[in-house]
């Protein structure tokens, strides 16, 4: 094995779903981090665009520190509200 497989660090579990890039707005859990980005969602009736905000908790195993943009890819429950796990910082 090389140094750099020492140091990667292990999944806490099986990734699957899909990828979503974001940046940590709180840090302030012990291996947890809060990760929101914008969406855009398509409004029929006026035929416009709104911006919406999603927020997840998501398993810090890479050290994002707050104010981070964050790759993050969807798990098996974690925990009670986490279900994310953070795969790379941009």
């Amino acid at each position: 094995m090389s140094a750099t497989d020492d140091d990667a660090p292990a999944l806490p579990a099986t990734l699957h779903g899909k990828d979503f890039v974001g940046r940590v707005v709180s840090a302030k859990m012990q291996r947890t981090v809060t990760v929101e980005w914008d969406r855009s969602v398509y409004n029929r009736k006026y035929e416009r665009y709104s911006q919406r905000r999603s927020r997840v908790h998501a398993r810090n195993i890479v050290n994002a520190k707050e104010g981070d943009k964050v790759r993050i890819r969807e798990s098996r429950s974690l925990a009670k509200s986490v279900s994310f796990v953070v795969v790379e910082v941009l």
